[in-house]
């Protein structure tokens, strides 16, 4: 893991973002993404809503930073945004959580006033200006007008509800995609630090691989390292390495499909691959839910989707 000493705080980057600098609240997001990533994981499973979720709470970070009332507190309050997005589609599935903002702190700027400051009101426009029309048009008139259901946007935009859905969706990711971006104008640690994690979950599988996973758990793992795997079971690093070694006797592998990482943590996702012979041997996917303590595994949490 790289070293943050240098970085800027939350709290630096809270007030910055709320004094309108994209870049900011790009990081801030950046940095916090993993815990984002998690808190969704852990109550929607490993679904496409997921990344829906998140892109939704970036937009919802967007429009209410400045209910922060403890700037140092920032990461708590995103992965709140994700946790009650979470919430609101296992509720009812087609409502999105950027609209369920009754659950959120008030009291902070309006979405308008949030918009019209300075450089971020700058960054959004640029980035919504790189819409499609249609796009634009519905991300417009939900976020940033008086028009916000699906019912008025599709009369306005003469269509049916079900593509005001889909154009939102689309909208929606681009928009995020593009706030998230910006994290590297201000800072790129976050991206060193999610490369380096990916290298090292490449790593790990390639030296399971050779018969080596027991060396890389001593090397990478706390002494006192705890796995949690599916109905219950919890271990130390001998049961971390009894269990990838049964695997790979029973001709399971793993593949690298997603990482991200935070100073503290990070989410290995994970493919399976069974054997020919027993296809049905493994779930198709498990995530590799880490929290880290001086940059080594303290505790490692296994999830099959």
């Amino acid at each position: 893991m790289n070293d943050m000493s240098s970085s800027p705080s939350d709290a630096e980057l809270t007030l910055r973002a709320q004094a309108g600098e994209a870049p900011a609240l790009g990081l801030l997001l950046a940095r916090h993404q993993a815990g984002m990533r998690a808190v969704a994981l852990s109550l929607l499973g490993h679904v496409p809503d997921v990344d829906d979720v998140l892109q939704d709470a970036a937009l919802v970070a967007l429009r209410r930073i400045g209910d922060v009332r403890d700037p140092g507190a920032a990461g708590a309050w995103l992965r709140m945004v994700v946790r009650n997005g979470c919430r609101a589609r296992l509720r009812t599935a087609p409502v999105l959580p950027i609209a369920d903002e009754a659950t959120l702190p008030s009291g902070g700027p309006t979405p308008d006033q949030v918009i019209e400051s300075g450089a971020l009101r700058d960054w959004v426009w640029h980035a919504v200006g790189e819409l499609s029309p249609p796009l634009r048009m519905a991300l417009t008139l939900r976020h940033f007008s008086g028009l916000t259901s699906y019912e008025q946007i599709a009369a306005a935009c003469e269509v049916p509800v079900g593509t005001v859905r889909s154009r939102l969706s689309q909208a929606r990711a681009k928009l995020a995609e593009a706030l998230l971006a910006t994290a590297g104008l201000a800072h790129d640690d976050a991206a060193r630090r999610t490369a380096a994690s990916r290298q090292e979950a490449v790593e790990t599988l390639a030296a399971a691989s050779r018969g080596a996973f027991a060396e890389v758990v001593h090397d990478r793992w706390a002494p006192h390292a705890e796995l949690i795997a599916g109905q219950g079971r919890r271990g130390g690093r001998d049961f971390a390495i009894q269990g990838m070694e049964g695997d790979l006797e029973a001709g399971v592998r793993q593949r690298v499909a997603d990482v991200v990482a935070a100073s503290d943590l990070a989410i290995w996702e994970m493919d399976l691959l069974n054997p020919a012979d027993d296809p049905d041997h493994c779930p198709p996917s498990v995530v590799w839910i880490m929290t880290l303590e001086r940059g080594r595994v303290h505790r490692l949490r296994l999830i099959h989707p």
